[in-house]
């Protein structure tokens, strides 16, 4: 499998140009959706590989501003998972990703801090957000530029899971993006750059949402920490309430990992069981 092409390396570079001026122009923040960026056979043994539902590795983010589970361990991988993962941290895959968004010394991060793989199953969902933005562990690296490569065999519209894209205001949605197979988005990640699909999913039960997510630093003498900022839509009412008051929980356990060096193991548990009594309810 490593032997062979995993990235059609030779479309991207030759629309590089058209690519960035469409990047740099795109409302409401700079992104770019590009499909069929795997070649076939390696976008075939992604999905194949990809972890069942009830796998082992899952770990769940399970709150009210969330409901996903993701792997970040690329040693539980299968091989094709894994090659993918390490194209898009290779410095051929770096130095495109610059040109293309125009940010140069781009840090790739094979520790997935916020990134690895995705699922999120029926009901489930993600608030609109902008992301954290410093590593955990190099508190000095700012998170720059996202990729999100969905990995779905199939998605139908009707099932939900479009990523929403909001202007800086949340005022109105400024574009979606269907989760279709083998379609990578890239975004520059901004504290405005405001993202997700909050719609539960209505997806067959042994169906998910999934994805593989890379994110890319730069160092920066001074970077500004932010946990995530999850926000309101218009429409979302007194769901606001809740949207705020978990944004604030979230952030309070953002600093207590970072200063004191926690796991997400013993978070994950707890609210894997606040979850479970949730949807009995």
């Amino acid at each position: 499998m490593t032997s062979e092409p995993l990235v059609d390396f030779d479309r991207l570079t030759a629309e590089i140009e058209s690519k960035a001026a469409q990047y740099a122009t795109a409302a409401p923040f700079p992104h770019i959706v590009i499909d069929d960026v795997l070649t076939g056979d390696a976008f075939a043994g992604c999905v194949r590989e990809f972890p069942p539902t009830r796998d082992p590795f899952w770990k769940g983010y399970l709150h009210v501003n969330e409901t996903k589970y993701a792997n970040t361990q690329p040693d539980t991988w299968g091989d094709s998972l894994t090659a993918v993962a390490k194209e898009f941290v290779s410095p051929r895959f770096v130095a495109w990703l610059e040109q293309l968004t125009g940010i140069p010394a781009l840090l790739p991060d094979w520790t997935m801090d916020g990134g690895g793989l995705h699922q999120t199953l029926r009901g489930g969902h993600l608030n609109i957000h902008a992301d954290f933005s410093t590593h955990h562990v190099h508190e000095n690296w700012a998170r720059r530029v996202n990729i999100l490569l969905y990995l779905n065999d199939e998605w139908r519209d009707e099932w939900g899971g479009h990523l929403e894209l909001w202007d800086k205001d949340m005022s109105s949605v400024q574009g979606r993006v269907s989760p279709k197979g083998n379609r990578m988005l890239v975004f520059t990640t901004s504290e405005d750059s405001y993202h997700g699909h909050p719609d539960p999913l209505v997806c067959p039960e042994d169906v998910a949402r999934r994805s593989m997510a890379l994110y890319y630093f730069t160092e920066e003498e001074r970077a500004v920490r932010r946990s995530t900022d999850y926000r309101a839509r218009p429409q979302d009412g007194v769901k606001r309430v809740a949207i705020w008051a978990d944004k604030n929980v979230v952030d309070l356990y953002d600093r207590a990992k970072r200063r004191l060096g926690l796991d997400d193991d013993t978070a994950q548990r707890i609210l894997a069981r606040i979850d479970g009594v949730r949807r009995r309810k």
